[in-house]
């Protein structure tokens, strides 16, 4: 069903909200901006309920009523494999390295989930589709580079519709972590509800490079992380 991006005459932007930190603040900003709608894709990661959960409990903090809400999966992320998020053969790197793609690095999926986001885009008539891609912790992600939205942008102005004019927007992308955890606070993000963990879904592991990051960032922010760690 089509809807009018004239709602509240702010707009309508769609985000993607992994359940994560990032993608937590990025829908906080874009909700001081726009009417949102909220795009969920799971993709078979080792935590993908526990994401899950936090994505629902994030969307009902906001109160995004479920005609603008898109939960869908994409298993065959992990029927391709390459990445310690998609394949239990592959370990959870536990050390942050600058000198190489990180095992982490899931192949092209920010594509595949921006491909998503652009098609809902076109029927609901959204004008922005916001997505937390942060370069400066995302080491050596090529989906989380400014020259990839740069060059996504492009490809979504010749892949849509004329009479459409939708735009990827990264509001984080040249934030570090700790300005993040600011932001979030400054917006009255719910924090407490997002989950960064790459390896557990009961407690977070506090050891993976996502848990390392998130705990520093907090740390520096001087402000309390409160959701659970072994």
């Amino acid at each position: 069903m089509e809807e009018s991006n004239s709602l509240d005459n702010k707009g309508l932007a769609i985000v993607l909200l992994s359940g994560g930190l990032d993608s937590c603040v990025t829908t906080a900003i874009a909700n001081t901006e726009h009417t949102i709608a909220l795009l969920h894709v799971g993709y078979s990661q080792r935590t993908q309920s526990r994401e899950y959960k936090s994505f629902r409990a994030i969307a009902n903090y906001y109160k995004v009523p479920e005609a603008r809400i898109l939960s869908t999966k994409i298993d065959y992320l992990s029927k391709i494999g390459g990445s310690s998020l998609t394949d239990p053969d592959i370990p959870v790197d536990k050390e942050i390295t600058t000198r190489q793609i990180p095992m982490s690095y899931v192949p092209f999926r920010n594509t595949h989930l921006l491909s998503i986001a652009v098609s809902w885009a076109e029927v609901i008539r959204a004008e922005k589709i916001y997505i937390g891609a942060v370069q400066q912790d995302s080491y050596d992600y090529p989906d989380c580079r400014a020259e990839y939205y740069d060059a996504y942008n492009r490809l979504v102005e010749v892949g849509t519709k004329p009479t459409t004019n939708i735009k990827v927007v990264t509001p984080l992308l040249n934030m570090n972590k700790s300005e993040i955890v600011k932001k979030g606070i400054e917006l009255t993000a719910p924090l407490n509800l997002t989950w960064s963990c790459y390896e557990r879904n009961d407690m977070a592991c506090g050891r993976c490079q996502s848990c390392t990051l998130r705990l520093k960032a907090f740390t520096d922010a001087g402000v309390e992380d409160k959701i659970p760690y072994v």
